[in-house]
Parts: C-alpha cells; sequence; structure tokens
C-alpha cells in the first residue's frame, strides 16, 4: 500500500566550484610560455520543479539529503573544469516552501514550474585569467566557492476546486466515490480517512477537482486530532461543502450544531497562503437520506439552514439521490470563481540598481575584541573564500582586491589599527595597512609621492655628470 506524505524536511546543497589551476605553459625553445592554467567549473544547483505526475512528498520522506554535482577542478592548458550539473527534484503542483522558521519562500503551482532551493558556488579563476600588465605570470589561482546548504520545509497543499468539510464518518468519502473515480478507504468506525483523496468531476462543460480530507472535530484549529493537517488543504478551495450526518446517533449532536462546530474552526484557522476561509462559498448536503429517520431531520432544519444564506442539498450515497442536483451546483460556483479570479500575470524581471553611495560593504566593531573590527559584504566575503592562504602571492592579491573597494580606507576611518585584528567571513586576521589610507601621512599632488624619496637608485643626471667627469679625467691623462 503506497504511503501519502504530505510534509517533510530536506536538507539541500549545491555543488561546489571547482578550483582553478596555476600552471605555466612549457614547450621546447619557448622559456617564456605563460600562465595557461584554467578555470574551475561552476558547482550545479538544486532545483525543484513542478511535475503534474506526482502527488505526493513520499521520496523526499526515506531520502531527505539532496546534493547537486560538484565542478571541477581546471587544469594547464587553458582546459576549464566541468560544470557541475543541476540535481532536480520533482515536487507535486501545490507544494509550498518554507524556511526553518516557517516563514514561506514560494509557493510553486503550475507545472514546469522551477525554484533554485540551494545555489552552487561559483568556480575559482586559473591563473591564465588573473594575469594583468601589472601580474604577467601569477603563481596562484583562485578557490572554488562552497554551494549553499539550506534546510528546507515541504507542505503539500491539495489543489482542489471543491472541498468536502464534515465530522468523521459523515460520508465524505462515499460521496466523493459515487461522483469521480477516486477509490478512498470507506468504513464504519471515525477516521477512517487519514490522507486527503483527489477526484474529478464532470459537469456538463465544467470539469473540477474535489478534495475528500480527514474528518473535522472541534479543537482542530489548535492542531487537535489531524486539524492542522486536516486544514491545510482545503486553503486553495474556491467552495467549501459542508456534509452533515442526518443519521448520526450520537448523543449531543444535530446538523445544526455540526455546521456551527465546522463555521468555528474554520473562522480560527488563518490560511498560511493569505485571506480567510470566511469568505468562501458555502453548500450544505444533508447525507444519508436513504434512512427514514434522516429523511425527516434533512426536511426538518432544511429551512433553518436555508434561513442562514447558504444551498441545501438532501442526497443519500447509496441510492445516489440528489446527486446530479449537487454536482451542477458545485461546477456552477467553481466555474463562476474561476470567471472572476484575476488574470494571473507573468513575473516581471525587477532591476534594482546598485545606490550610488553603496560602498558594497559595511565596517563593524567587534564587541567581543577590543579593537577589533568585522567586515561585512558580499565581495569581500567571497574573495575570502577563494583565496588560498598557503600562498603569500594569492594573500597579496585578495589585499589588493580590498583596498581598490575601499577596505582600507574604511577601516582607517572606523579607528582601525595596524596590527588590530580584521575579520572578513570565517577569517580573521591582523591589519597591516599596504595603502596610505590605513597609516598617517600627508597625501601631496598628483604625480608626485614621498616614498620615492627614499630610493638610493642613481639618477640619470647624476650619470651623466659622472660620465662627462670620467672622460674629462681620462683626456688629462693623455695629455
Amino acid at each position: 500500500m503506497s504511503r501519502f506524505v504530505d510534509r517533510v524536511v530536506i536538507h539541500v546543497s549545491g555543488g561546489n566550484g571547482g578550483n582553478g589551476c596555476a600552471s605555466v605553459h612549457r614547450e621546447k625553445f619557448k622559456p617564456l610560455g605563460g600562465p595557461d592554467g584554467g578555470n574551475g567549473g561552476n558547482g550545479g544547483n538544486v532545483v525543484l520543479v513542478v511535475d503534474s505526475n506526482v502527488h505526493t512528498l513520499l521520496d523526499f520522506h526515506f531520502r531527505p539529503h539532496a546534493v547537486a554535482t560538484h565542478g571541477k577542478q581546471g587544469q594547464g592548458a587553458n582546459r576549464d573544469g566541468a560544470t557541475g550539473q543541476d540535481l532536480e527534484l520533482m515536487v507535486p503542483e501545490g507544494t509550498v516552501v518554507m524556511d526553518a522558521d516557517g516563514e514561506i519562500i514560494i509557493d510553486l503551482v503550475g507545472h514546469g514550474t522551477r525554484f533554485v532551493a540551494a545555489q552552487g558556488g561559483r568556480g575559482g579563476l586559473g591563473n591564465a585569467a588573473l594575469a594583468s600588465k601589472a601580474r604577467r605570470a601569477p603563481g596562484f589561482a583562485l578557490l572554488g566557492e562552497p554551494g549553499d546548504t539550506r534546510d528546507l520545509v515541504l507542505e503539500l497543499r491539495s489543489m482542489a476546486d471543491a472541498g468536502l468539510v464534515g465530522f468523521p464518518s459523515a460520508g465524505k468519502s462515499s460521496l466523493i466515490a459515487v461522483l469521480s473515480a477516486a477509490k478512498p478507504k470507506i468504513a464504519d468506525y471515525p477516521f477512517t480517512t487519514l490522507v486527503p483523496n483527489l477526484g474529478v468531476i464532470t459537469a456538463g462543460e465544467t470539469v473540477f477537482t474535489m478534495a475528500d480530507v480527514p474528518g473535522l472535530i472541534p479543537g482542530a484549529s489548535q492542531g487537535k486530532g489531524l486539524g492542522l493537517d486536516f486544514l491545510r488543504h482545503i486553503e486553495r478551495c474556491s467552495v467549501l461543502v459542508h456534509v452533515i450526518d442526518c443519521a448520526t446517533e450520537e448523543p449531543g449532536r444535530d446538523p445544526l450544531s455540526d455546521i456551527d462546530a465546522l463555521e468555528e474552526e474554520l473562522a480560527r484557522y488563518t490560511p498560511a497562503l493569505g485571506g480567510t476561509l470566511a469568505d468562501r462559498p458555502r453548500i450544505v448536503v444533508l447525507n444519508k437520506i436513504d434512512v427514514p429517520e434522516a429523511r425527516e431531520l434533512a426536511e426538518l432544519i432544511r429551512p433553518d439552514i436555508e434561513e442562514r444564506g447558504l444551498p441545501v442539498f438532501e442526497v443519500s450515497t447509496a441510492t445516489r439521490e440528489g446527486l446530479r442536483e449537487l454536482t451542477f451546483a458545485l461546477a456552477k460556483v467553481v466555474a463562476d470563481d474561476r470567471a472572476n479570479r484575476p488574470i494571473v500575470e507573468a513575473t516581471r524581471a525587477v532591476l534594482r540598481p546598485v545606490a550610488v553611495d553603496d560602498a558594497g560593504f559595511t565596517i563593524e566593531e567587534d564587541r567581543s575584541t577590543e579593537g577589533a573590527f568585522t567586515v561585512r559584504g558580499e565581495r569581500p566575503e567571497r574573495w575570502v573564500r577563494q583565496t588560498n592562504f598557503d600562498n603569500a602571492e594569492a594573500i597579496g592579491y585578495l589585499a589588493d582586491r580590498l583596498a581598490r573597494l575601499g577596505v582600507e580606507e574604511a577601516l582607517a576611518k572606523a579607528g582601525a589599527r595596524p596590527g588590530c585584528p580584521v575579520t572578513i567571513g570565517n577569517m580573521t586576521f591582523d591589519w597591516e595597512p599596504s595603502t596610505p589610507a590605513g597609516i598617517a601621512m600627508t597625501m601631496f599632488s598628483r604625480g608626485s609621492d614621498p616614498r620615492l624619496e627614499q630610493d638610493d637608485r642613481v639618477g640619470a643626471a647624476e650619470r651623466k655628470r659622472a660620465r662627462r667627469a670620467r672622460r674629462g679625467l681620462d683626456t688629462a691623462d693623455g695629455e
């Protein structure tokens, strides 16, 4: 027997990016071949894809961990590493993706809808891509970034037009069985239905779906019984059908009190997808009128229910009495809801340009250590992750990038002093400024640099005077 699972927790990880390659071209009679290290390949993504042929989250219950393929390392001769393949996970339509805190990230509706659950890491650049006029032959390459790792909660909310609401053993499963080709389990004890059952119903030219969900009892909106497991499956329904058992012999119950109890639980429940259940159309079905006492009770209370403005249908799933009228009434409500539903526009791409004064990073004081600072920003943290700290040249390249971004100048303005601990990402190091922005010195006019005055190299004018002096001395000796 197949198992129905409508809520799972999955652990997804994107593939790691491949490392870049540090290589020098070697060929006979070409001693200065130059760098030829290739770039690492990007890691694969973990993607959730809506598949209309999938109806449960059972696969994720047994295999909750998903890891995409890693990117390959770059090689010499300018050969880039292979890109990791995306891992596509098929989910049923109506799956809601939430983070570990319960916040909804996306509602997956529509066959083929895709959502990147975990982004793969970028591949590192090889030394061929890092070569420049100032650095002709880099002796290092960038490391690949690790892929994103996330814990996600997947909840399935059934995609049904009509939802059957009622107490246990009210006849909901029998009703959907005779109206559609669904084959739910039917028995004479409460909570026979433990999982939602979907059926497709045709009424004239209208085709709609109906959901038979576990029975509702008082306190369901607070999680009693199968409460929340039941209620989330009717959030998308266009019409709610109250199935009332007119033949029940349970003491203290009657059709009007059952309707009041059902309405109270629906009013207390707040759908996670927005809106309320109070504004959904209602239809009351007085079931089991094939029993003489039930028929008399239905005829007695029908005027009271109609006074509340609720359409009432007396049916019997055993004799199929009243089912045709009920089917066409449901089809009309569903058709009207579809006609009045706003047209869903295609998602537009939103471009948000970076603000002029956005430096791309922030400087914060680290209160855990005196005189320490923390640099936060996407680019500085990414650069640190891609740096091989066992290579001095790679560290110098990182320092140049941070200086060009303005990190050193910002640290100096924040009060940082040489030697103070600075944390970027998961790396903490002692800050040693490499530009005038990090030390106390007076800047001169454009084209001048006081550091050049410390140069001991002999200038051209001095060499010219020395050459003339030697010539004069040589002439005097010749005479």
